[in-house]
């Protein structure tokens, strides 16, 4: 749920904590590879370079990694916590100078309340729905770091299935904690009475602004990959495999020097590949179809031609290699797409077809053509384009465009790194405005519902934190928490 609007003065004050929990109710993890410590807050740290992870092991050292600061249900949050806390906030990206102690402490007895009573009403997370995250975890940080050991070290852990273990629980505490949040608002529905109620209820010169948005069309047109380039693709990796199977070639070395993905600088390699990895079906039933240490035969999925060597075997897991090619498109392929979609485009501008109609026809984009090329916000999916949050390349395309208006062609690359050509219209353009109670009624319902969704959750909080042995240290006594953490013990 993104609301798409400039500023909104008029949520009344509440938690950090809080307006985080409605972001957790509506991620997925699919949509992006999260990093989590041991209190289980998430971060999105990149890890990048050796000397990033031992400047960050220096910092660790220095915090104290003892001393009870405060127990929840079954829970203990220790003064390292905290201070753990900091550094992964810090390291997203975070400005820790505006969260103090008691705010921060404040966030991890949250969490925790959440995990204790998810457990108190048998929410039950298995471990086998747990481990492909952990899996698709690990091995994202081994690609950013380049090895096991490495992460290891990063997180002080004594081995990888210790540091498994310690993922495995931090995800499965974020899932509780997910679960049991989408329990406390999942029956909450809002009236449009209760709507109207809300936005008249905001003073006129405190109403939303709600950013400017577009409506954009695409007519994409890609140079045609002909037979032939896809057999000699095919027999180049038929020569390879000869060559490692007949020759004793090393693989890993014909990746590094052949292969076209980012796996090339490793040999080729995958480790932890599952049966639900999200990688091309025909990757997967390839590679569980071999034994370990055979080569496949050269076979296509919608990002090339590939051959896999199964390296490893590791139960329901597979460490894989694999080299990827792509057939060549000869310049004069490229000439004639090229002036295919100028052909299109004058045509357009013509007014002797419509763009949309044209798209059907002629676009290459198998997304959007039979929408007639108009686009879908991956972030909200709906097919309106916030101007402040669009990706920058799109939006330098368009940001002068009027509605109608067709731009100059542009040159794009695939994924495989094949030059692609396209054209974009506005199909519609909304400029920044007040919110308008009849105009922008979906949006308001969303941020009265929300609203909404935040009173159920204040009010959940407020209720278990009576109904739970909860104890703050002395040094925190003071804290002036946005919840009853210390004088419910009174």
């Amino acid at each position: 749920m993104q609301l798409k609007m400039k500023t909104l003065k008029f949520l009344r004050k509440t938690s950090f904590t809080i307006l985080l929990s409605l972001v957790i109710i509506n991620q997925s993890f699919s949509q992006e590879v999260v990093t989590i410590d041991s209190t289980g807050v998430a971060r999105n740290t990149e890890l990048t370079s050796q000397e990033k992870i031992n400047d960050s092991v220096n910092v660790f050292k220095r915090y104290k990694a003892e001393g009870v600061c405060g127990v929840v249900g079954d829970f203990v949050i220790l003064e390292f916590d905290i201070d753990k806390s900091y550094l992964e906030f810090e390291q997203n990206g975070t400005d820790v100078n505006s969260i103090d102690r008691c705010q921060m402490i404040g966030k991890l007895m949250e969490d925790k309340l959440y995990v204790h009573h998810a457990i108190q009403d048998s929410i039950i997370i298995s471990d086998e729905e747990i481990k492909p995250e952990v899996d698709q975890l690990m091995a994202y940080m081994v690609e950013q770091v380049g090895s096991v050991d490495k992460v290891v070290n990063y997180y002080r852990k004594s081995n990888e299935s210790e540091l498994r273990a310690d993922l495995l629980k931090a995800r499965k505490e974020i899932r509780l904690t997910e679960r049991m949040q989408e329990n406390i608002v999942s029956n909450i529905t809002i009236t449009p009475e209760e709507v109207r109620t809300f936005f008249f209820s905001i003073p006129v010169d405190e109403r939303p602004i709600f950013s400017a948005e577009l409506e954009v069309s695409q007519l994409v047109v890609e140079p045609e990959v002909t037979e032939k380039a896809k057999q000699d693709a095919i027999n180049r990796l038929k020569v390879i495999r000869t060559d490692i199977v007949d020759n004793g070639s090393s693989f890993a070395t014909k990746a590094v020097l052949y292969s076209k993905d980012g796996t090339r600088s490793k040999g080729g390699v995958i480790e932890g590949v599952r049966k639900d990895s999200p990688m091309a079906k025909e990757f997967k039933d390839m590679a569980f179809s071999l034994q370990e240490g055979e080569v496949s035969d050269p076979f296509e999925t919608e990002f090339g031609f590939h051959l896999l060597k199964v390296d490893r075997v590791r139960g329901q897991q597979l460490d894989v290699r694999h080299i990827i090619i792509f057939p060549e498109v000869s310049q004069s392929i490229i000439n004639e797409a090229r002036k295919k979609i100028d052909t299109v485009r004058q045509s357009i501008l013509d007014k002797k077809i419509p763009f949309a109609e044209a798209a059907k026809l002629y676009s290459d984009d198998k997304e959007t053509r039979n929408n007639g090329g108009l686009l879908v916000n991956p972030q909200t999916l709906d097919t309106r384009f916030d101007l402040t949050k669009m990706d920058p390349t799109l939006s330098a395309q368009v940001y002068n465009v009027k509605k109608g208006e067709v731009t100059k062609v542009y040159t794009d690359s695939d994924r495989t790194g094949k030059s692609i050509f396209k054209i974009l219209t506005v199909t519609d353009r909304h400029e920044e405005h007040v919110a308008d109670y009849v105009k922008d009624y979906e949006k308001i319902h969303e941020l009265a519902l929300k609203e909404k969704q935040l009173r159920a959750i204040e009010d959940w909080q407020e209720k278990k934190i009576k109904e739970t042995y909860i104890k703050v240290s002395s040094d925190y006594k003071d804290c002036n928490f946005t919840n009853n953490w210390v004088n419910k013990e009174n």
